[in-house]
């Protein structure tokens, strides 16, 4: 398919479905890129990922196939997930809820454990705490940075919804 003016003015639902799902595989590429550099993933970094690899694989199956409107709202879904998991995981980080005893350095209730209990929970507890950001750029975490071109991710989807629906 030659690029031109048209495919960048008015592009195709399958187009834009494609971008998409690639833009949802850049993003795991970025978080791949970061862990490689060091910056180990605690596990809310971790479910954010899922997300984005099914939108990559159901673009990958758009391609192959051609456009089909449930494998697009399949990729709407999924782009909204990975947008729910990273606003989740921002309000973790900035302390407006609590997030997941295993990475946010809780060790849980704490009365009447005996004290083999409560080494064993010490010893169990998450190395990689998911209320503190790794990375901040331009004052947002990855996980911020995540939810909101994950939101724009999810707009390609619905714009790929509704130009099918023509």
């Amino acid at each position: 398919m030659p690029l031109t003016r048209e495919l960048l003015t008015d592009p195709s639902p399958r187009m834009l479905a494609v971008a998409a799902g690639g833009g949802s595989a850049a993003l795991l590429a970025g978080a791949l890129f970061f862990q490689a550099l060091g910056f180990a993933p605690c596990e809310l970094c971790i479910l954010q990922r899922w997300p984005h690899a099914a939108a990559a694989a159901l673009a990958v199956a758009i391609a192959a196939l051609g456009f089909r409107r449930v494998l697009a709202v399949l990729g709407l879904i999924a782009a909204l997930l990975a947008v729910a998991f990273a606003a989740y995981h921002t309000g973790v980080e900035q302390a407006w809820w609590p997030g997941p005893a295993a990475c946010s350095g809780g060790l849980g209730d704490l009365g009447a454990v005996s004290t083999e209990e409560l080494l064993s929970r010490i010893r169990g507890a998450q190395v990689v705490r998911c209320d503190q950001p790794a990375w901040v750029f331009l004052g947002l975490s990855m996980a911020a940075w995540n939810a909101i071109l994950s939101a724009g991710l999810a707009g390609l989807w619905a714009l790929s919804l509704r130009r099918s629906a023509r």
